[in-house]
């Protein structure tokens, strides 16, 4: 079912030089970027009654803007009483601290039981904002904080602020192999061709840039700090799986067991029973959507990743006389 939007707007005089999409994007403030340059290419858009399909045709301020355009109605999902870790809440976002085995949006194979139906449990009015606010996930068995908007203004501006590379995302993971030093994965990543629920690195792939320092060495595992410039499906993942160096317990992208030579069972049986990728959104930085105050999170390690952790620790103190570095 398709809802019809009619908009009308007169650009200002301040407008003056301005691409037509930055204009619209400014006198309709309720819709994004992305959908506004959707509708002037779709030929939806007419300044002073001439329809213009080039988002980069300059204003000279003062023109009559006419949109006809339909909208997709999202789905209606349910609403579902899920607890919710919620770090901060304010009338515009909420930050939350996702735990694992907890779905993101409802999707193939997960109808409900979702970040969003808790969400629109939580604030029902979220249920007017596409996606239920969500900006930006995290998967399934990745825990850690994601910022949510509350209305559609705030959504419009974070996931703008996303795009510019105006948040910052940062996570601690525990990677298989001792890796020397930090650096930086820059390799475009797409869907894999065979298996479709899988990512791969791809030449015709999306751009991808993943930075990564080291915090501690173990025996035979690496213990690191990553920030994501973009936000590809999976690209920590993929990226570390790529540099040989996967995740411990990453069930996709080869992050078996790999116990070091002498590993005690303890350690071992440690290491198996650790069933989700070790991967932690542990903190959140961005620019408040309405107040523009720079804002930053923080989300200590989940209890599995410190007994994870703390296991490594062990296991690299036992066998430390016989280690050459």
């Amino acid at each position: 079912m398709a809802q019809q939007v009619k908009l009308n707007a007169t650009v200002s005089e301040s407008q003056l030089g301005q691409r037509l999409d930055q204009a619209l994007a400014e006198l309709f403030p309720d819709y994004s970027r992305s959908r506004i340059k959707e509708w002037i290419l779709d030929r939806r858009v007419t300044v002073n009654g001439v329809i213009i399909d080039k988002p980069r045709e300059k204003l000279l301020g003062g023109e009559q803007i006419a949109i006809d355009a339909e909208i997709e109605e999202e789905a209606r999902w349910e609403a579902q009483d899920i607890p919710l870790n919620i770090v901060y809440e304010d009338d515009d976002i909420l930050v939350i601290n996702k735990p694992r085995d907890l779905v993101v949006h409802p999707g193939a194979g997960n109808p409900d039981g979702t970040v969003l139906n808790a969400l629109l449990h939580h604030y029902p009015a979220i249920a007017d904002v596409p996606r239920a606010g969500i900006v930006h996930r995290l998967d399934k068995d990745t825990t850690g904080l994601m910022v949510v908007a509350k209305t559609v203004p705030a959504q419009t501006h974070l996931v703008e602020s996303l795009q510019l590379r105006e948040i910052t995302r940062e996570y601690e993971a525990v990677a298989i192999g001792r890796m020397t030093a930090g650096g930086t994965v820059n390799e475009p990543i797409s869907r894999h061709s065979t298996k479709r629920t899988h990512m791969a690195v791809h030449p015709m792939g999306k751009p991808a840039t993943t930075h990564y320092r080291i915090m501690e060495h173990f025996r035979a595992h690496t213990r690191m700090r990553l920030r994501l410039e973009t936000g590809r499906t999976h690209q920590i993942r993929v990226h570390m799986s790529h540099i040989s160096h996967p995740l411990v317990g990453d069930p996709l992208y080869g992050g078996r067991p790999r116990p070091p030579k002498g590993a005690s069972e303890a350690f071992i049986s440690t290491l198996r029973k650790f069933d989700r990728q070790a991967l932690h959104a542990t903190m959140l930085r961005l620019y408040h959507p309405v107040t523009g105050i720079e804002m930053e999170w923080h989300a200590p390690l989940p209890q599995d990743m410190v007994e994870l952790i703390d296991a490594l620790k062990a296991d690299t103190e036992e066998f430390k006389d016989q280690l050459d570095w």
